[in-house]
């Protein structure tokens, strides 16, 4: 038979042992092991009647006492993918508890969702690409707008806001507006001027 035992529970049965063998004393075990001398002889006991077997925790495993039930977890998982299909853990943990009666703490309905495949996490989500936008091919075609605050005039007077008009296709700034805010009547003024500009004679 296999015995697992922890780091822990190989350093005390070594002690023990030298304990059994006469190389140290009792006394000198409680020390090591930081133990009390009444510990060390109930441990002797036990190795004595039990053997190696008798070192290693007794409720290794075995399942935990706040183990859920298996149907529990399979009842969970059915409503999940029956009504909360598309929920995040912590949505679905509210769901259970206010429309099924079913009290599960949010972490171990994230762990059981994403078992399942019910739920992926942020961390392993696949990045969504995005489609790089090409410049127009032609001057005119867009012109980008853009307001930026500032103190333009370094102190000579209040700060205020520049808008910028740029031709997508060139790069070539077509107007430049300082305003006192970023209004839609401002914008409006801008584009007026332009509409007048391109207005055929």
């Amino acid at each position: 038979m296999l015995i697992t035992m922890s780091d822990k529970e190989i350093q005390r049965l070594a002690v023990l042992q030298d304990v059994r063998d006469h190389r140290i004393t009792q006394v000198r075990a409680a020390e090591i092991l930081n133990l009390s001398t009444r510990q060390i002889t109930r441990l002797l006991q036990k190795l004595n009647q039990d053997g190696v077997s008798g070192m290693a925790h007794a409720s290794r495993g075995q399942p935990g006492h706040r183990r859920h039930d298996v149907l529990l977890k399979s009842e969970c998982l059915s409503i999940i993918s029956e009504h909360l299909l598309g929920f995040g853990p912590t949505l679905a943990h509210e769901k259970l508890s206010s429309m099924f009666g079913l009290h599960i703490p949010v972490e171990t309905v994230r762990r059981w969702m994403t078992a399942n495949d019910l739920w992926i996490p942020r961390s392993k989500r696949l990045k969504r690409p995005y489609q790089p936008r090409y410049n127009r091919d032609c001057f005119g075609e867009l012109i980008q707008i853009d307001g930026s605050y500032h103190d333009w005039f370094e102190g000579r007077a209040s700060k205020c806001c520049l808008l910028v008009y740029i031709d997508d296709a060139t790069g070539k700034l077509l107007h430049l507006r300082f305003c006192e805010a970023e209004t839609t009547f401002d914008y409006g003024f801008v584009a007026q001027r332009f509409e007048m500009q391109s207005a055929p004679n």
